[in-house]
């Protein structure tokens, strides 16, 4: 399948802000919605093009021009571009072109990500084609077979444990930053057992970074919404004890956080991203000159959340729940 190349216009978009990427150029690789799954929680709505083999959607050099029509048109602005990302309508690896591509673009000089749902990654080509990307992110929601069938929904042809075969393969010999995303459902994939089975999975694919997100935006299924803050920082926790580097994106792309010298600021940036132990929050306020009331405004004002894990209190940015 050859899509008309009249339907480029939109191939490249932004760049927009990106907690994990920085000013980052999109690259919409795949025409809506060619995906290998239909997840609850897609912000694209239900998959009607539900398919499990890679193909050629658009010619790659034509693709290549237009993406570089647009970084032109950036650099024209005086604006900068930290990464060229591959996040498009669907499945990024599903394109049989994705490696040529990135080849091609790599010639820019700008450094290229990719986002994929792991899916294709039992194809020895598709994990070869990811090679010259510098950071892919790979989706682990869950590694139990049965949630991903009901969160997930994947082509029925697809097979779990012959995609993490896949992901390990590609993690051994990927020399880019390896991050993972793992999105919350409510009810689905937040009990502890299941956590901790996908913090073990997470643990073994050696990954730089790890991100726990949660909907943030209107899914496809009503039910597929976010859990409670409780319940991320579990996650959290229970990520943190097996996985080197974790982080929360619990918020809008664009609430990256900064350290501003405004202790309650600080706190708020932080405490979306990394649930805050009580000793460290008080370490902060004494650097800042402020004192423990600031706390107390904040979780009066309904912007912080005291939690209790394993006898120890943190403190976690309160975030607007999909209703």
């Amino acid at each position: 399948m050859l899509m008309n190349n009249d339907m480029l216009s939109g191939i490249a978009f932004g760049p927009v802000p990106s907690r994990r990427l920085g000013r980052s150029l999109g690259i919409n690789n795949i025409p809506p919605k060619y995906c290998s799954y239909s997840c609850i929680y897609c912000q694209l709505g239900r998959n009607q093009k539900l398919i499990n083999k890679r193909q050629q959607f658009y010619d790659p050099y034509a693709l290549v021009e237009k993406i570089n029509e647009k970084i032109q048109e950036v650099h024209k602005n005086n604006e900068l571009i930290d990464y060229l990302s591959f996040v498009p309508d669907g499945e990024p690896t599903l394109d049989i072109n994705l490696g040529i591509t990135i080849k091609l673009l790599k010639k820019t000089g700008i450094k290229i990500a990719v986002i994929t749902n792991s899916s294709m990654l039992s194809d020895a080509q598709a994990r070869e084609d990811l090679m010259d990307a510098d950071w892919v992110s790979l989706k682990v929601d869950t590694v139990r077979e049965k949630t991903w069938h009901v969160v997930n929904r994947p082509h029925k042809f697809l097979d779990l444990k012959t995609i993490q075969n896949g992901m390990i393969k590609f993690a051994r010999d990927f020399n880019g930053i390896k991050a993972t995303e793992t999105m919350l459902v409510n009810g689905f994939n937040t009990d502890k057992g299941e956590l901790k089975d996908s913090a073990d999975f997470i643990m073994n694919l050696n990954a730089d970074i790890s991100y726990i997100s949660i909907p943030i935006r209107p899914p496809a299924e009503k039910h597929a919404v976010s859990p409670d803050e409780r319940c991320v920082n579990m996650a959290y926790q229970i990520f943190s004890d097996k996985i080197r580097n974790v982080e929360c994106l619990t918020g809008h792309e664009g609430d990256d956080f900064v350290r501003t010298g405004n202790a309650a600021d600080d706190i708020l940036n932080i405490s979306s991203v990394h649930p805050m132990r009580e000793d460290s929050i008080k370490i902060l306020l004494s650097k800042a000159g402020s004192d423990w009331s600031v706390i107390e405004e904040l979780i009066r004002e309904n912007k912080l959340l005291e939690i209790k894990y394993n006898s120890i209190k943190f403190y976690l940015r309160r975030f607007n729940k999909l209703v």
